[in-house]
C-alpha cells in the first residue's frame, strides 16, 4: 500500500477545524481566533515554501545549500528562543545565550546522527536537513523553556538567593535549586513525548514512514533513534544555557546582577 495523494481538497477540508476552533474562540471570548487563523495560514506559506526549497536543495545536491539551509533554520529559531523570554538579558547576550547553545546542542547531535545513520555523501540532504530541523525544534523548545523558567526563578527567588549570596555560598551553589527547576521544566516536554510513545501516540515520524509503506517495526526502530537524539540535545541545549545563565547572571564577585535582565 502506498500512501495516498493528497490534494488542496483534503487540505481545505482539514483547514475547516482551524476555522471551527477560531469560531469557538469567538463564541467564548478567549481571544483566540486572529492567532489560530494567522497561525494556519503561517504554516501553509511556510511549509509549501519549504517544500519548494527542498525540492531544488535536493536536486543540486550541494554541501553549500545544505549549510545555507541549515544556518537560515538555526537563525529563526535563535529569534523564536528569544521572543519568547519574560525576562532577556540586554544587549548581545538577549539573542547569543539562546543561539549559542541551541547551535551547540544541535550541531553536535546532527554529528552524531549522521555519524551512526553513515548516509552516502556524508551530507546527504535528505538525511541531514530533515534530521538537523526534528533536533533543532527539539532543542529550540528546551532551551527556550528553560531559560524563562529560569530568568523568571530568579527575580521571584531574589532575597534568598542574595542571602545566600551574603552569607558566602559562591553563585553557582546560590542558584543551583532555580537552575535544577529550570532544566527540569525544559526537559518534560521530550520526557513526556518518549514516554507516551506508542502508548498513547504514535510519533510523527513514524506514522509518516507507515503511510509511506515502511513496514511498522523498522519505522518503530528509526522513531526510536529520532527520540534518544531529541532527548540528548534537549538535555545538552537546556544544560549548556542555564549554565551561561547562572554565569551572565552574577558576576565574578559573587553577586546577583539583575540589571542585565530586562522585560521582554
Amino acid at each position: 500500500m502506498t500512501a495516498p495523494v493528497l490534494g488542496y481538497f483534503e487540505l481545505a477540508a482539514a483547514a475547516l477545524l482551524v476555522v471551527l476552533n477560531a469560531l469557538l474562540s469567538l463564541l467564548l471570548n478567549m481571544d483566540l481566533a486572529r492567532t489560530l487563523l494567522i497561525a494556519g495560514l503561517r504554516v501553509v506559506v511556510q511549509l509549501l515554501l519549504v517544500g519548494l526549497v527542498l525540492k531544488t536543495v535536493f536536486a543540486l545536491d550541494s554541501p553549500t545549500l545544505v549549510a545555507t539551509v541549515m544556518l537560515v533554520m538555526l537563525a529563526m529559531a535563535s529569534y523564536e528562543i528569544f521572543s519568547r523570554q519574560e525576562r532577556r538579558y540586554a544587549g548581545p547576550w538577549g539573542l547569543g545565550i539562546g543561539a549559542g547553545t541551541t547551535m551547540l546542542a544541535t550541531l553536535f547531535v546532527t554529528v552524531f546522527a549522521l555519524l551512526t545513520l553513515r548516509p552516502s555523501p556524508w551530507f546527504a540532504p535528505q538525511v541531514t536537513i530533515p534530521m538537523f530541523g526534528i533536533v533543532l525544534g527539539s532543542v529550540m523548545s528546551s532551551v527556550s523553556i528553560s531559560l524563562n523558567a529560569f530568568n523568571t526563578g530568579i527575580m521571584r527567588e531574589r532575597a534568598s538567593i542574595e542571602a545566600q549570596l551574603a552569607l558566602g555560598i559562591n553563585r553557582y551553589l546560590a542558584l543551583r535549586p532555580i537552575q535544577r527547576s529550570a532544566l527540569r521544566s525544559g526537559m518534560i516536554p521530550i520526557i513526556n513525548q518518549m514516554s507516551a510513545a506508542g502508548i498513547i501516540t504514535l510519533p510523527g515520524m513514524m506514522t509518516g514512514q507507515i503511510l509511506a509503506g515502511v513496514a511498522p517495526f523498522e519505522a518503530a526502530k528509526y522513531q526510536i533513534l529520532v527520540m534518544f537524539l531529541l532527548a540528548g540535545g534537549a538535555g545538552l541545549g537546556a544544560l549548556a544555557a542555564t549554565y551561561v545563565a547562572v554565569w551572565r547572571s552574577t558576576d565574578d564577585r559573587d553577586r546577583l546582577r539583575l540589571d542585565r535582565l530586562v522585560k521582554g
